[in-house]
């Protein structure tokens, strides 16, 4: 008899089960991004917030999916930046120097982490401002300010500048079709209106921002936007319908352009690329990273021998069987700002899985206000067409039977 070849299974929005596991991954992500950035108080070791972080993360996914054959895990590990960090921050606690890090009061702090389930992988990203322990005041002054108000309005702006055009057309056909065939947004025009809002508040993109298109077991895509590219380098495509994106915007209180610090690369992911590793130290880092973190982000204080992985990966890199990120901040040691969301979009527009917490404004006092008509009509724009709750839903179908019957009598 000829084997029976088990059905293909479809990945992509059209299945039901994909997005309900986006949709669990996103919603332990923003339990533990809560919890960690009430965690963030001033004299807090980053390196025992980022652990606390993943110990979390992995006791909420074991909560899921409990007894399936179904991969879960961490897609990315808690990371905690201080003020002028531009990149996601993990030190080592073989690292003595790095592992006292603390966080200091009116520091600007990143918290970015996420989980995946099977393979469908959500990251969130937000930002906390350090309390003064011996100021009993919630408000915030000053440019540190200026920053939360810059980076809430560009984040906003920029999710409804990825609405693909006509998708939330309303109107007659004809009105629809005209919507649909209008232009969407070109990424140096994206750059350009994110940049106005910045300037509204004397701030700067941070260079090279990148937003990837993510799927399943790939959290870069071969889509992605970058906010104000560097020389010879540039985003290719836009968001579609069907489509998950990690939505990230970054800015400065200083130029916005970047260099790298002088801290050990301690966060990595696995490449496509085979390479016959020589030293079985950097076998067995290998095989470890394979059986973890599959192809997603990890830390190196995540394995299981911290000090044999920091030997383990220098030949994994050099083959390219490892890819580092190289730990970046800002080049005026300004404060920087970092959110990232998740979005999945959708034929009724975008929906946001994962998503920084939206700030109370009024905490943080700033004398200046975006008056460019445009950018006020976009951000007044929806991201997603209004479905109605259930109760309308159900309303409007007793509703209807009504007049049924009437029409019957």
């Amino acid at each position: 008899m000829a084997e029976t070849q088990a059905p293909e299974v479809d990945y992509t929005l059209n299945n039901p089960d994909t997005l309900t596991k986006y949709k669990t991954a996103a919603q332990i992500s923003q339990k533990v991004l809560e919890a960690v950035s009430g965690w963030c108080v001033e004299g807090s070791k980053i390196v025992e917030l980022c652990q606390k972080g993943d110990q979390l993360l992995e006791e909420e996914i074991a909560k899921v999916y409990k007894g399936k054959k179904i991969a879960k895990g961490i897609s990315h590990p808690t990371t905690v930046s201080p003020n002028s960090y531009v990149t996601p921050y993990t030190p080592l606690v073989s690292d003595a120097a790095e592992a006292e890090t603390t966080l200091k009061a009116g520091e600007v702090v990143k918290i970015q982490l996420g989980a995946q389930i099977d393979g469908f992988g959500t990251i969130v990203c937000d930002m906390v401002i350090v309390a003064d322990s011996n100021s009993s005041s919630d408000e915030v002054t000053g440019r540190e300010a200026d920053l939360i108000h810059a980076t809430h309005y560009a984040n906003e702006l920029l999710l409804r500048l990825l609405v693909p055009a006509g998708l939330l057309a309303s109107g007659t056909e004809e009105e629809k079709q005209k919507a649909a065939a209008q232009k969407p947004y070109t990424q140096a025009q994206i750059t350009q209106l994110i940049e106005k809002v910045a300037k509204v508040y004397d701030c700067n993109v941070v260079e090279n921002t990148t937003s990837w298109l993510f799927q399943r077991n790939e959290i870069e895509g071969e889509k992605k936007i970058i906010l104000s590219p560097g020389t010879g380098v540039k985003g290719e495509g836009l968001p579609d319908v069907g489509e998950v994106w990690g939505i990230e915007l970054g800015l400065s209180l200083g130029s916005g352009k970047v260099k790298t610090l002088p801290h050990r690369a301690t966060l990595h992911r696995r490449t496509t690329t085979t390479y016959g590793l020589k030293r079985p130290s950097s076998r067995q880092t290998l095989s470890e990273v394979v059986k973890k973190f599959g192809t997603f982000p990890f830390s190196l204080r995540q394995l299981d021998d911290e000090k044999a992985a920091k030997v383990g990966v220098v030949e994994c890199v050099r083959g390219g069987v490892l890819r580092q990120y190289e730990p970046a901040g800002d080049a005026d040691n300004a404060a920087v700002s970092r959110v990232l969301s998740t979005i999945a979009i959708t034929k009724n527009g975008i929906t946001r899985l994962t998503a920084p917490t939206t700030p109370d404004l009024t905490k943080f006092k700033t004398d200046k206000k975006i008056e460019d008509a445009e950018i006020l009509e976009i951000l007044e724009r929806p991201l997603a067409k209004s479905t109605g709750s259930k109760k309308n839903k159900n309303k409007k179908k007793k509703a209807a039977k009504t007049e049924d019957s009437k029409d019957e009598e």
